[in-house]
């Protein structure tokens, strides 16, 4: 787990100023201009999804360990991906800058929250020497610094950013390649066995979810934008940070195998949901 836990750090800080290079105030400010839209898909992402995760993990009797990791995925924000394929779809790409923006800042007081609660609730004890607080102020420096020094840096030079965001779009996507590369590379001799145990639970998880939202959406939001928008931000997390966080918490690479498998999942679902949107458009 060595080569994991050197790079997830510094993917995800390089990830999240990514995400910082395409943010300004106003993405911020929408919030409180459009609300009713970023509410429904907040409180899908931060509320309904961790819950959604642990009555999959139940459900399914999955081993500790599994189930864990299944949550620790399900605390995750939404990534950088969730704005590249809303564009795809033609859906409200502002709204899901939005709603990645605010939900990773939040991010770091949220996960932390989900994963201790939820690890007790599953019988997982985490070590004593690990804080919540502890576990917050880490996730500070690697989500929350990057990201206001990419908006700063944005501030600074606006239009040469904008000129390379496609360039920036496509770095921070093979970032999120190479941690996952690095964790099928090191555990290659069990990937196969994890896979087999945590491949259904993340299925379900996805399938249920991106449906649940997408009925939720459907009749809580009246733009069709903002539907497609809200379906994807809450079924395609940002992987790395899950990653980071289990490298925290955990020892053992089996907690980050969920997260493996939901990255493959999510993106196969995903694009076909965006498919079928765009044919049937």
């Amino acid at each position: 787990m060595e080569i994991v836990t050197k790079i997830a750090p510094l993917c995800l800080a390089l990830i999240m100023l990514g995400l910082g290079l395409g943010l300004s105030v106003k993405d911020f400010t929408r919030v409180l201009r459009y609300p009713k839209s970023f509410l429904v898909g907040f409180f899908l992402q931060l509320i309904i999804l961790p819950i959604v995760a642990l009555g999959v993990a139940l459900i399914l009797n999955l081993s500790a360990p599994i189930a864990v990791g299944l949550m620790i995925i399900a605390a995750a924000p939404g990534g950088v991906t969730s704005n590249v394929l809303t564009k795809f779809a033609n859906g409200d790409v502002a709204l899901s800058i939005s709603l990645t923006a605010v939900v990773s800042l939040i991010s770091i007081i949220s996960v932390p929250f989900i994963i201790v609660t939820s690890a007790d609730l599953l019988g997982v004890v985490i070590s004593t020497s690990i804080s919540m607080t502890g576990i917050a102020l880490k996730m500070a420096l690697v989500v929350t610094v990057p990201v206001i020094i990419g908006m700063v840096f944005r501030g600074f030079a606006e239009n040469f950013i904008l000129s390379k965001f496609n360039i920036i779009n496509k770095i921070t996507c093979w970032l999120f390649v190479v941690v996952f590369a690095a964790i099928w590379i090191e555990e290659k001799d069990n990937i196969l066995t994890y896979l087999i145990e945590a491949g259904l639970a993340v299925l379900t998880l996805n399938v249920v979810m991106m449906t649940l939202e997408y009925i939720v959406a459907k009749n809580f939001v009246s733009g069709i934008p903002q539907q497609k928008c809200i379906t994807l931000e809450c079924g395609l997390q940002n992987g790395t940070l899950a990653v980071f966080v289990a490298t925290q918490l955990f020892d053992n690479i089996i907690y980050m195998v969920p997260t493996a498998a939901y990255a493959l999942v999510m993106m196969a679902t995903s694009v076909i949901f965006v498919f079928i949107l765009r044919k049937s458009n």
